[in-house]
């Protein structure tokens, strides 16, 4: 939406020397004069149909010089950092992007664009976090971005995909914990896998990945002779995933139970 912005004035003010000389290290320091309407409204337009071209750079450039030409209280500054973040994020440079989005949630906070910003600082971090098995550190920076959007915008469209995108990364982290056990079953180091199979479960219990958890889990009690924690676990999983495939492999029903 187009909108009329009036003229900045700027006072400055120059100091002398003694004497009656200027003094060169009071010279007045060069400040940046707002644009007028007119090139505001010219350059806004210009840099959202470099945006819906995939002209990134240019795009980039426009809406750098909308943010520092605009008077302050100008709602097209909130916007244009949002798309810097926008056009950051596509050129892969996902850190530039969150500082750009972390700029409109927190100088904006009460923005429309605030909510939506706040949700891509968790997509630009989620997006770094490339392969479970990779350090989670972004990961886990991304959830906390999500879990702040449910925090402080409760209720909003951008606070409902975020929480879309935090059970995403809940996958992404319980395949992280079933990969190394299965990596210490593959070396008979029992005791930790068990460690993290029942971690896996406890903190992750409706991923995708948490029955096959436990089957793996049963199968290490199994090699080690926990028979009542094997009991236990197969009873938690012929309850809650009797139909997951190999449940039954894993826990044969007993003659004369049902």
């Amino acid at each position: 939406m187009r909108r009329a912005v009036p003229w900045l004035v700027v006072a400055t003010l120059a100091g002398c020397g003694h004497g009656g000389k200027a003094n060169p290290a009071l010279a007045p320091t060069p400040v940046t004069q707002a644009a007028s309407p007119d090139q505001l409204d010219q350059e806004w337009d210009q840099a959202i149909f470099a945006f819906r071209h995939g002209s990134w750079k240019k795009a980039g450039d426009l809406f750098q010089k909308v943010t520092t030409e605009s008077v302050p209280g100008d709602p097209r500054v909130a916007q244009a950092h949002f798309y810097l973040g926008e056009v950051q994020f596509a050129r892969g440079e996902n850190l530039d992007a969150v500082r750009e989005f972390r700029r409109v949630s927190d100088e904006s906070p009460n923005d429309p664009l605030a909510p939506e910003a706040l949700l891509r600082v968790g997509d630009a971090y989620a997006d770094l976090w490339k392969r479970p098995e990779l350090d989670p550190t972004y990961g886990t920076t991304a959830l906390a971005a999500y879990n702040e959007l449910q925090s402080r915008y409760p209720g909003t469209s951008a606070a409902a995909r975020g929480q879309n995108r935090i059970a995403a990364l809940q996958e992404k982290f319980a395949t992280k914990q079933y990969k190394a056990a299965v990596y210490y079953l593959r070396y008979k180091a029992y005791d930790s896998a068990i460690l993290y199979l029942k971690d896996l479960v406890a903190t992750y219990p409706r991923a995708s990945i948490a029955p096959e958890a436990l089957i793996k889990l049963i199968g290490a009690y199994q090699r080690l002779g926990y028979k009542e924690d094997m009991r236990e676990t197969c009873g938690y999983l012929l309850r809650f995933h009797a139909r997951a495939p190999g449940a039954r492999e894993a826990c044969p029903i007993e003659p004369g139970t049902s």
